[in-house]
């Protein structure tokens, strides 16, 4: 294998500029391109000579494969790939941002940058998990945030992809990932799990909430299989200023059982996002480790635990979705208010772990026709908040699984598409428009805007015709 370019050679017709990085797993050097794609290039060459493990030529190949079938802008752009048998490389974007491994050299972070950069990480982990990838390696030098704030994941070398051979499994039957992060299914030697990257994202949030790692940094198989059973020092113990609600959702992310933690990314996200609607459990209020019967029990548990069936995560999301009711409090029609609660309840009963958003629309203060600020703020909240409970009262739904928006917005359509972008929503569910509204009409209501622009999918329902009931 030929050797390293330097600044000034050719690869491929690929000419290097500069050198970024030189680690013990390969380079990273910018070059430019034959033709200039329109944004900065990096070429990244692995070391596969003499004396190098032979994880590195897989991890290679994995990267190379994940790598050319990934899309959006949660990710690099994939441009080219260079012959394994003569120089092996992948050329792809240069994203331009910050590495949120800059972030570490000043936490603990205040307890909004915290939720924020959860949130972003959340997100770029839901677009990767629905394109059936596991990134197993999420940790702060593996993150870059555009300066529109949007977090990009890089480093594919240890990636699981449900449509390809796991060649990393193949090739060990070790624990692969970084120890402060690594997840307990991982160091039992699972791949495939999309909550793995959740739980280290939980670690990576502990850290920067804290200042310290949840699980310190174990070097032996011993250190890491005490995640299976072990639970860290709650960080409201660490620090006291940060809130029930961001504790709740961390130590949610870092259950030792995958089942008991988060579904999905979204759901990350959705939290992190609204706060104010996350339900304190007694994690949230912890100022001490489980007690000895606990980690007894996990321990003993942990002893005999196996891995479980291969999920693919695609199938992992589709049993945990996030599933919109638009309200429309301002009307009293009970049968479509009923048909309504109806759909929503078949949702729920065929996936468990889903959670339920009840969304309505009002009017922007400043064109209410009330005299204040204040009233918007707090009567006609409080209204139509106290509605939307009564609207979902008979649906019995879990408190941790459902929460209440009441959303400013002069056009309701466009808020309620807007809410359902913002928050990764799978299926939206409003009421249908009369049937006997005349075509004109019936183009410009808010059921068929919905239905024309989502994001999802969307039901709509109406109440049966009257002796169909």
């Amino acid at each position: 294998m030929s050797k390293l370019p330097d600044v000034g050679d050719e690869l491929d017709g690929y000419r290097v500029t500069g050198k970024l990085h030189a680690g013990g797993m390969g380079v990273l050097l910018t070059v430019e391109a034959p033709v200039d794609p329109g944004f900065p290039l990096v070429m990244k060459i692995p070391r596969l000579g003499y004396g190098e493990p032979a994880e590195a030529v897989v991890s290679y190949e994995v990267e190379q494969n994940v790598m050319s079938v990934l899309q959006g802008p949660h990710v690099p752009r994939y441009v080219a790939a260079g012959d394994l048998a003569v120089q092996p490389y992948i050329v792809m974007e240069l994203v331009e941002g910050e590495c949120l491994k800059d972030r570490v050299d000043r936490i603990p972070l205040p307890v909004d940058e915290v939720a924020t950069l959860g949130a972003a990480v959340a997100t770029a982990l839901r677009s990767l998990h629905q394109q059936e990838v596991v990134h197993l390696d999420v940790k702060p030098s593996n993150v870059v945030l555009r300066p529109s704030g949007e977090a990009v994941l890089i480093d594919f070398g240890l990636a699981h992809h449900a449509h390809y051979p796991d060649l990393l499994a193949e090739e060990s039957r070790n624990p692969m990932g970084s120890a402060p992060y690594i997840s307990p299914e991982q160091v039992l030697g699972v791949r495939s799990d999309p909550r793995s990257d959740l739980f280290a994202l939980g670690a990576m949030l502990y850290e920067f909430a804290t200042g310290r790692m949840p699980f310190g940094s174990p070097t032996g198989p011993s250190g890491l299989r005490r995640r299976l059973h072990a639970d860290p020092v709650p960080p409201r113990a660490i620090r006291k200023e940060i809130p029930e609600w961001l504790q709740e959702v961390i130590l949610h992310l870092l259950e030792p059982d995958a089942n008991q933690r988060y579904a999905t990314a979204a759901q990350v996200a959705f939290d992190l996002g609204h706060p104010d609607q996350v339900v304190v459990t007694e994690r949230g209020k912890r100022m001490m480790r489980a007690g000895l019967g606990t980690r007894l029990r996990r321990w003993i548990k942990a002893k005999g635990m196996e891995p479980e069936a291969v999920i693919r995560p695609s199938a992992q999301l589709a049993n945990a979705r996030i599933v919109l009711a638009a309200v429309a409090t301002t009307h009293t029609n009970e049968a479509l208010f009923q048909a309504q609660r109806d759909a929503v309840r078949r949702l729920l009963a065929s996936d468990p772990e889903s959670r339920l958003a009840c969304v309505t629309v009002v009017k922007p203060s400043s064109v209410a026709g009330v005299e204040t600020e204040d009233d918007v703020a707090t009567t006609q909240a409080i209204k139509n908040l106290v509605h939307l409970r009564h609207w979902a009262e008979p649906l019995q739904v879990p408190v941790a699984t459902i929460s209440f928006h009441v959303l400013e917005g002069s056009d309701p359509a466009a808020t309620v598409l807007a809410y359902a972008r913002a928050n990764a929503v799978d299926q939206i569910v409003i009421g249908a428009p009369p049937p006997d509204l005349p075509l004109r009409a019936l183009m410009g209501t808010f059921a068929t805007k919905i239905a024309a622009e989502a994001p999802c999918t969307v039901t709509l329902v109406r109440p049966p015709a009257p002796g169909r009931e």
